[in-house]
């Protein structure tokens, strides 16, 4: 009997993801080809390098003070004569892969930055040996500028100076999308019943937390149209003008299609914000943005209207770390809203946060997402780990140091001849696009079916191929796990493939396989009649078309059988 897949029909594409794994790994002598989570196999290492050479370092400095006591025991570094001894360990330890980057990463900090070397040392000491609190705990206050330096130049180009910026270090992007709607949830910024613009295709989870109970959130689709290149039209965009909408999510560039948006869409929110919603929270998700060309976060457009959430994770292959910022306008209209809460609800929010400082009112929203990440009342010990921190300064300071892009230039390279590999093999042209950031690609049914064989088999695979089935089969059948371009809000039936989680000839592969199986769908096509149906036929012909089918399942387990996306009881 043929499994049954519809029960996993609810599951998230990331839970989905873990049973896709087990069909793709079920089979001996056959290599799982994980194309699902974006989970990149490259990373930066010469900031990571660095980061162990300064951690020698630091431990040096630590047993300076207890240096009389036996055992092991060290004490909290001193800032006197700091730079002078890390100047000696810079020059006794040049050979070391690592050290003349963080001899560049001073002087860099001290003549561009402006900054005091000594203390930037100091605190990055302290930090990576983890021996006090992060202090303060939204981060740490040099590691806050140098961070902020990195996301105005890579996010905003220059629109926003730093100074106008405030962060809040988190545990990766998905800690920031959790704090951030809890804290506009306790505020009062939205309740239940409130309208969500959604910038659909969005990571799933986008899709999913609005829904929760606890937020009761009514979710409004901005849909991208595959048609003009995955860009928001602006009949879509016009939405927000709907005084209803509390706040638009997107993902920027997005997922999955991984497209940034164009100057046309930024500069029509723009207008939007500026003529009908100065009101309009936005939330801009741009963890992909390190990997476009010349790109515009909508923070750059509409500062004081935009809370953005930037995660190291891809880019510097850093999804085990969990490092990421909240970055906001310090005359951002979060705080704004907050001033104009009724007086009922400020009283009410003057007891939740009372116990932090005597003016609660003066409390702006970045520093209540801060207590609100650890309950209000342990807001003392709330903040990233120190040690995170100054790996996000490293990694910060490495792209801020590459002048040239070097590394960025190299991660696109890598990631778009993956791309062309799949491709290549699977016989479908790729369409040039300048938005297009290629992280990740989405494989539509439908425009796979009409580029291979035409309108009418196009038109037969969407009557007879249940897309809820095909990834499962694909999975099991192929070795290959993809995600469903559904469960992301795309209108139309598509699997999600990450290009940045296997290698070239791995890609090669997948898209031969997928060849492959199209074949043999085009064979049983034909079989059944072809165009003569106009891709529609009757039920005596579509019950050939499944016996055809189980008759191609049915072949050895060695080799890649035939597919038809029917459901099967």
């Amino acid at each position: 009997m043929a499994a049954d897949y519809s029960q996993y029909a609810k599951l998230s594409p990331f839970e989905l993801k873990d049973e896709l794994i087990k069909l793709a790994s079920g089979r001996e002598n056959r290599l799982m080809l994980n194309a699902g989570r974006g989970n990149p196999n490259f990373l930066a290492t010469l900031p990571r390098r660095a980061f162990f050479r300064l951690g020698l370092f630091a431990a040096n400095e630590s047993e300076l003070s207890f240096s009389y006591m036996p055992n092991n025991v060290g004490g909290l570094p001193q800032i006197a004569g700091i730079e002078g001894r890390f100047e000696r360990f810079i020059a006794e330890n040049r050979d070391q892969p690592g050290v003349v980057f963080l001899g560049r990463a001073l002087s860099y900090v001290r003549d561009q930055l402006g900054l005091s070397a000594a203390a930037f040392l100091h605190e990055m000491v302290e930090g990576i040996l983890g021996c006090n609190y992060p202090v303060p705990p939204r981060m740490l206050r040099i590691s806050e500028e140098i961070v902020k330096h990195y996301i105005v130049k890579e996010m905003v180009g220059g629109f926003i100076p730093p100074g106008n910026v405030d962060l809040f270090a988190v545990e990766g992007g998905t800690a920031a999308m959790t704090y951030i709607f809890n804290t506009l949830k306790q505020n009062g910024l939205v309740k239940k019943g409130d309208k969500v613009a959604i910038g659909m295709p969005v990571f799933t989870p986008y899709i999913e937390i609005p829904e929760l109970d606890e937020y009761g959130l009514v979710e409004v689709a901005i849909n991208a149209d595959p048609k003009k290149e995955w860009q928001y039209p602006d009949s879509e965009l016009e939405k927000l003008k709907d005084p209803a909408i509390k706040i638009f999510f997107c993902i920027n560039p997005s997922n999955p299609p991984s497209v940034k948006m164009d100057d046309r869409s930024l500069e029509k929110v723009a207008a939007i914000v500026r003529e009908h919603r100065p009101d309009l929270f936005i939330l801009t998700d741009d963890v992909y943005g390190t990997f476009a060309d010349d790109f515009r976060s909508l923070f750059a457009l509409c500062p004081q209207n935009t809370m953005l959430v930037y995660s190291f994770s891809k880019y510097f292959g850093a999804t085990g770390w969990r490092l990421g910022v909240v970055a906001t306008h310090r005359n951002s209209i979060f705080d704004k809203a907050l001033a104009a809460l009724p007086e009922a609800a400020k009283a009410e929010l003057d007891r939740r946060y009372g116990s932090l400082l005597p003016d609660v009112r003066s409390l702006s929203f970045i520093d209540r997402l801060v207590a609100d990440s650890r309950t209000v009342a342990l807001n003392h010990t709330a903040g990233l780990s120190t040690p995170q921190q100054v790996q996000m300064v490293l990694f910060s300071l490495f792209a801020l140091m590459d002048e040239a892009d070097g590394y960025k230039a190299e991660l696109k390279k890598l990631i778009r001849r993956r791309e062309a590999a799949l491709y290549r093999e699977l016989g479908v042209a790729q369409e040039t696009d300048p938005n297009a950031v290629d992280y990740y690609t989405l494989l539509d049914l439908e425009a796979i079916a009409r580029d291979l064989y035409g309108d009418d088999f196009a038109a037969w695979v969407k009557d007879n191929v249940n897309p809820d089935e095909l990834l499962f089969r694909i999975a099991d059948e192929t070795g290959i796990v993809l995600l469903p371009g559904r469960g992301f809000g795309t209108q139309q039936p598509a699997g999600r493939a990450s290009l940045a989680n296997l290698n070239e000839f791995e890609y090669a592969n997948i898209g031969r396989s997928l060849r492959g199986m199209a074949e043999e769908f085009h064979a049983l096509y034909e079989k059944g009649g072809g165009g003569k149906r106009s891709g529609r036929g009757k039920a005596k012909a579509k019950a050939k078309d499944a016996a055809a089918a189980d008759k191609v399942s049915a072949k050895g387990k060695g080799g890649q059988k035939g597919l038809t996306g029917k459901k099967r009881k």
